[in-house]
């Protein structure tokens, strides 16, 4: 039985949930980081919110993990290269609290604009300050959203119904969907030379970390009043607190910090700068939803192998998972095969999907190929950190699809290249068995068993007797054999299942046969 911690407060439905689906669950909020390190070894699953550390040497006690899910959507408290690099995969819960989220954005817009906390601390105090509180209307205004994904465009459709005109800066924004919205896509310069009120909804990268800056908020328009709900390390605090002594910025709305819990902070202290303590997803509503998705999403997992908002390899929706299954076995054996061959230092991975299978999610098929043929060179590869590697080692990876094969419903073929040669051996599925169909140029069927021997060799009479003798009198029991010869240069090619695993010193015996290429122990 698959077990998982509760390392942070969720809702007590999310422990339901994964009794209900299997899954020992054991509850164990605020755990200081050494009693942490101490019980994660236990765990094949790990639930989170912002406030458990999943740092390299949590992640060092841990062999057994294979999921962390954050309820919620950032991820700054876990290090997901070092999860990447571990096999872990990382999820989260995008869409649970964007309408939590986007509506406090606009209540800190709404209390900024009417400055009601000071108004509120000045009335509870005894005094009656009618003329001091002069607040400024948000219609008629313009609001610029820096980022307008899943919270940005409803933060959008709220202004839009308050009557604002609304411009948005977003690399990833289309201009078909800025005019589906209602917004206008401008560029950020322009963003700051026009927005009356901004917004942020964007995550920390190394790109938008310290976004706002002495440069950029000298470029806002004067009277500008600036809104953050996304991330602390967007602005620049410091310079958002000189901006704001000498008026340029008319005000300013955070509910997050560049150091949280902020006890202390450059901003506080100022009647027009309004703070709450990273409330954007704090409501019921919302902690119910995401506590109770990364639970469903941990489980699917953990069962079915079932991906979802995976921040560090390809999402499989349960959909998609039982249609994948019987290729992900064959994509997995076919890179197997090319990595075990392998004798060289790696270049390029072409990989033709032909067939059925090309119009199906292939990139964790090509996660799994790639995992296969790291496997025999590298210790601890699997489907997440294997494109990493790929990368990290400069191996060109190239998908091609064709939804028209000539021989098959669906084929995979997978060419390898070398610093030496270059290696193709294709498969397809006969039901939902895998076979390999092809390698090089040899075409042929074959079921890969758990004990393999692959030999090359030149086609001459009397070879398949001589395998057999060493096999033989090896006490090597064959249990299926299958032979292939090539049309054009004269080769032949064996593919042995046996009992048992082949010794290494047998397959050197018939290396050394008259016209063998290579003769190789294969494990699958």
């Amino acid at each position: 039985m698959p077990k998982v911690l509760i390392a942070d407060a969720l809702s007590e439905r999310a422990a339901d949930i994964f009794a209900e689906r299997g899954i020992q669950a054991d509850v164990k909020v605020g755990l200081k980081p050494e009693e942490l390190l101490s019980v994660i070894g236990e765990y094949d699953g790990l639930a989170v919110r912002s406030a458990t550390k999943v740092t390299a040497h949590v992640l060092e006690a841990a062999p057994n993990l294979k999921v962390i899910g954050r309820a919620g959507i950032g991820v700054d408290n876990i290090d997901v290269p070092e999860a990447t690099a571990r096999g872990v995969v990382v999820m989260n819960t995008p869409y649970g609290n964007t309408i939590t989220t986007a509506e406090h954005a606009i209540a800190m817009m709404f209390a900024l604009a009417r400055q009601i906390p000071a108004a509120d601390r000045s009335t509870q105090a005894g005094r009656w300050e009618k003329s001091r509180f002069m607040g400024v209307e948000l219609f008629a205004k313009t609001l610029g959203l820096v980022g307008c994904g899943n919270i940005g465009s409803i933060v959008a459709e709220r202004a839009l119904a308050l009557k604002m005109k609304v411009v948005a800066f977003d690399p990833f924004l289309s201009h078909e969907r800025a005019r589906d919205l209602g917004v206008e896509k401008v560029e950020f310069e322009e963003l700051l030379k026009r927005a009356d009120f901004s917004t942020l909804h964007t995550p920390m990268t190394e790109q938008t970390t310290g976004l706002l800056n002495a440069q950029t908020l000298a470029k806002c328009k004067p009277g500008v009043r600036i809104v953050n709900c996304a991330r602390g390390g967007l602005v620049v605090e410091e310079d958002l607190r000189a901006a704001l002594d000498s008026g340029h910025v008319a005000g300013a709305a955070f509910d997050v910090f560049v150091e949280e819990p902020a006890r202390e902070n450059v901003l506080f202290g100022l009647d027009n700068v309004v703070t709450t303590p990273h409330l954007g997803a704090a409501t019921e509503e919302a902690q119910e939803n995401v506590a109770l998705q990364i639970a469903e999403q941990i489980s699917d997992y953990l069962l079915t192998g079932a991906v979802s908002n995976a921040l560090n390899m390809p999402s499989i929706t349960a959909e998609e998972a039982p249609r994948l299954q019987p290729f992900m076995g064959l994509a997995e054996q076919l890179g197997s095969f090319a990595g075990q061959l392998t004798e060289s230092g790696l270049k390029k991975l072409t990989i033709e999907y032909r067939g059925h299978v090309a119009g199906l999610n292939t990139r964790p098929l090509t996660a799994l190929i790639l995992m296969g043929l790291l496997r025999p060179l590298l210790d601890s590869v699997n489907m997440v950190n294997a494109p990493v590697i790929a990368r990290e080692r400069d191996i060109d990876v190239t998908e091609q699809r064709n939804d028209q094969s000539v021989d098959f419903q669906s084929m995979i073929r997978v060419t390898v290249e070398t610093e030496k040669q270059t290696r193709t051996v294709a498969g397809a599925l006969f039901g939902t068995r895998p076979r390999v169909v092809q390698v090089q140029d040899i075409v042929f069927d074959a079921e890969l068993g758990p004990h393999m021997l692959f030999v090359r060799n030149e086609d001459k009479p009397g070879f398949i007797g001589k395998l057999g003798t060493i096999l033989g009198n090896a006490g090597v029991n064959i249990s299926n054999f299958h032979l292939g010869r090539s049309p054009g240069n004269g080769h032949a090619l064996a593919l042995v299942e046996m009992d048992e695993a082949c010794p290494h010193s047998v397959a050197g015996e018939i290396a050394k046969l008259e016209g063998v290429i290579q003769a190789k122990v294969m494990q699958f």
